[in-house]
């Protein structure tokens, strides 16, 4: 991308808001840099027109697939988030960048929650404990969302009610609920953005960060830095990393005959080839990390657990 196409493009995609869940929105603020500066920052010495673009592209794949992140840091991005508290707590613990906060010091707290669809409520994951299962029947859905705005509604109200009884906005705030929209300006580096979306768009991440990492990458970082996204994608994404322990169990199963070059190895063949370490425990999430790693490969079969 040229620098003349990549200024189009902030220019299109500057202030525009892309929706996030019921109320919430991503939009792009600034944008300093697009692909060539990365590439620039990785020659120092990089001059206009004295490489190709082909090269260019083979420059940053180089650099992704070998974890040289230091010229990712020379292009930054500054975004405008609206985001349900509960959310943000999760986004805020990225420690790698700059943000300013809407305050419900100074003013009042946004008239907006975020809602709940009665198809969206899930369960408790029983072997992550930090994560979700499957969805809730509908019915139950239904009882549920009617309540959340019933209690939603009532919060708002009782917060209203206490500014007009000339409570000081930093006390009345302090019942509203976690689903309450805040705003703020997040300004972060390219390296530390990627960063940010392959944890929060990964399955573990919660289903609601996961809509914003996507919506960042997909509807914007795509468009302004496409050569890294495609990197990216290749080599963070839809990546496999593999331990020590993972190669271990592949060399052991490599070895084992089968009864024919047609079919997987079976789940009698991971057990018997897991790492000693594992061999006993009637849980593993490593265990269960790597077999789905061989899954993904094609050399198990799916293999029944939940969804986490």
């Amino acid at each position: 991308m040229t620098f003349s196409s990549n200024a189009q493009a902030i220019e299109q995609l500057k202030w525009r808001k892309f929706p996030v869940l019921n109320d919430g929105f991503v939009c792009l603020v600034d944008c300093m840099g697009d692909d060539s500066a990365v590439v620039q920052a990785a020659r120092v010495s990089y001059g206009e027109g004295t490489r190709q673009r082909s090269d260019d592209r083979t420059l940053i794949r180089y650099l992704l697939r070998h974890r040289h992140t230091t010229p990712f840091e020379m292009a930054e991005l500054k975004f405008l988030i609206r985001v349900p508290m509960d959310c943000w707590r999760q986004w805020i613990r990225h420690r790698t960048a700059s943000v300013n906060e809407y305050s419900t010091r100074y003013s009042v707290a946004i008239d907006s929650m975020q809602e709940t669809a009665p198809h969206e409520w899930r369960t408790q994951a029983v072997q992550n404990r930090q994560g979700s299962g499957v969805e809730l029947p509908p019915d139950l859905g239904e009882r549920l969302t009617a309540e959340e705005h019933h209690f939603q509604l009532q919060a708002r109200q009782l917060y209203m009610q206490r500014l007009e009884a000339g409570v000081a906005r930093e006390q009345a705030r302090k019942d509203l609920p976690l689903s309450t929209f805040t705003e703020a300006y997040w300004k972060i580096d390219l390296h530390n953005l990627l960063h940010f979306l392959a944890l929060r768009s990964d399955e573990h991440a919660q289903a609601e960060i996961r809509a914003y990492a996507r919506t960042i990458g997909e509807q914007i970082v795509s468009q302004l830095f496409p050569m890294v996204w495609e990197a990216f994608g290749d080599y963070r994404v839809r990546a496999l990393q593999l331990t020590a322990l993972d190669v271990g169990v592949i060399q052991r199963l490599v070895a084992r005959p089968r009864a024919t070059e047609a079919i997987h190895w079976t789940e009698t063949d991971f057990l018997d080839s897991q790492d000693p370490s594992w061999a006993g425990l009637p849980r593993s999430r490593e265990r269960d990390e790597c077999r789905r790693k061989l899954e993904q490969l094609g050399m198990l079969p799916p293999h029944a657990m939940e969804t986490v």
